[in-house]
């Protein structure tokens, strides 16, 4: 599996608060990234895979929303984890 324990508790670590916390925008976004960067390799390789395409397309909205979100909240936390994520805009 590409996505265990350990390596959710690294992310959540890394950018959230501490290991385990997994509720905050920040700590969702990293997650959904990871998650996205993953599925874009998959998609890459396999062209034809429709539901994966949806589900990376459905990913990336709630990576936005949680990114709207945030900019409205405190901008220089938005800041902080585009530049961490290394996500444009």
């Amino acid at each position: 599996m590409y996505l265990d324990r350990t390596k959710k508790e690294e992310i959540f670590g890394q950018y959230g608060k501490s290991a385990a916390d997994t509720g905050s925008a920040e700590s969702q976004i990293a997650l959904f990234t990871y998650r996205i960067a993953h599925l874009t390799e998959h998609v890459k390789t396999h062209h034809k895979d429709f539901v994966t395409t949806r589900s990376l397309t459905k990913l990336v909205g709630k990576r936005r929303a949680l990114l709207d979100y945030l900019y409205k909240v405190d901008v220089n936390r938005y800041r902080a984890i585009i530049k961490a994520l290394g996500l444009r805009k």
